[in-house]
């Protein structure tokens, strides 16, 4: 039997995975039918409306012009207010930006951490030069042109520099109930590396230590809210999320134990065993094979 090795999200993830990069123009596009996993791509949108940005722990009110930067490790939602929105989004991925020489600089910019401000207000003088190298980005993944990865990766780098030279907005407003954001930030951060895609590329946030560093808070204040609000921990919420994970990789996929094993982040199958007979009471053979 031919073993099942990718879980697919979209046609259009497909598609993007494979370019690791694509440009759309929102008014043109209708982009809230594209799905693909946020949490391999990194996303600038320039944008003309109003609405309200959730970005880890804060909300952005916007109206008007504005540049959004979004990374994949970042919970954000966004609520559109106007009955009119244009813009544009390019999404792209770590390695098709080649950020691996210089990543950690990139994400510690003031538009990719945490406690960064991801918008900027965009004047229209900049709206117009920044459509430009969106239309140029556009046009430029139709060609045939060799070099266009290269081009591409240039246009994006201008976008991020003129966006530095840019004054971050200030018209964010804190949740009130510090304690629910958070705990919504680690919920939705934890449902973003699932479902499983891949039996070789393994769970990267497995403890409540791992999120804590990844959202850029101290341990024990996430571990207070978590409780506070949800009357969990935060280690229970991980190991019930990585539990329903192993239970559909066991009936929906034919990946051997050591490959659900692995892609749940454990180093061994004995590891990974008595994680799930400790949590389920059963071990993860006898699941699968009650489910044939």
């Amino acid at each position: 039997m031919e073993k099942k090795k990718e879980r697919s999200v979209s046609e259009f993830n497909n598609e993007l995975k494979l370019k690791g990069f694509n440009v759309f123009q929102i008014e043109a596009d209708s982009n809230a039918t594209r799905i693909y996993s946020r949490k391999d791509f990194y996303k600038i949108c320039l944008t003309t409306g109003k609405s309200i940005v959730h970005y880890a722990d804060r909300s952005f009110e916007t109206a008007g012009t504005v540049l959004f930067f979004g990374n994949p490790h970042i919970p954000y939602s966004w609520e559109t207010l106007s009955t009119s929105y244009v813009g544009y989004t390019c999404l792209f991925s770590e390695a098709f930006l080649k950020l691996s020489d210089r990543s950690e600089s990139l994400q510690q910019s003031p538009f990719f951490k945490i406690g960064g401000t991801p918008i900027l207000n965009i004047s229209e003088t900049q709206r117009e030069f920044l459509n430009t190298i969106f239309r140029k980005m556009i046009d430029e993944q139709k060609t045939d042109y060799t070099y266009k990865d290269d081009l591409i990766r240039n246009y994006i780098n201008l976008i991020i520099h003129e966006a530095l030279k840019l004054q971050p907005s200030e018209n964010f407003s804190s949740q009130k109930n510090a304690a629910s954001r958070i705990t919504s930030v680690f919920l939705e951060t934890m449902e973003r590396q699932f479902p499983i895609e891949s039996s070789d590329s393994p769970l990267q946030l497995k403890t409540a230590q791992d999120y804590a560093k990844q959202l850029g808070i101290h341990i024990n204040h996430l571990n207070r809210s978590v409780k506070e609000v949800t009357g969990k921990s935060t280690t229970t919420h991980i190991s019930g999320r990585i539990i329903t994970e192993a239970r559909a990789l066991l009936q929906h996929t034919n990946w051997t134990i050591a490959e659900i094993a692995y892609a749940l982040g454990f180093e061994y199958p004995t590891y990974f065993n008595n994680f799930f007979k400790r949590l389920t009471g059963t071990n993860p053979t006898t699941l699968r094979t009650q489910a044939v």
